[in-house]
């Protein structure tokens, strides 16, 4: 499911126009990468929990040609679904 197909199921559901459910799933997501840009934590009850987490800078491989290469550090986002959302699937 893609970003537009997930608009049309908030536009039935709710009864939105199609335009008003794209703005909202926009908003959503907006609002969680603002969240974890900013360091916080950001949880949905029932779904789950959205935050960035740091990995240090690391030494790694080329697979191709078997060099060593220094890997950057970074910012990753994590997910942790909740208890809910894996019920719901299994």
């Amino acid at each position: 499911m893609n970003k537009d197909q997930l608009a049309s199921v908030v536009a039935a559901e709710v009864g939105l126009s199609q335009t008003d459910a794209k703005k909202a799933v926009e908003a959503v997501f907006n609002g969680v990468t603002n969240g974890m840009k900013n360091g916080d934590k950001v949880s949905i009850a029932g779904f789950g929990n959205f935050e960035s987490r740091y990995r240090a800078a690391r030494q790694g491989r080329n697979p191709a040609t078997g060099e060593t290469i220094q890997i950057a550090a970074k910012n990753a986002p994590a997910f942790k679904a909740a208890k809910g959302l894996k019920d719901a699937l299994n």
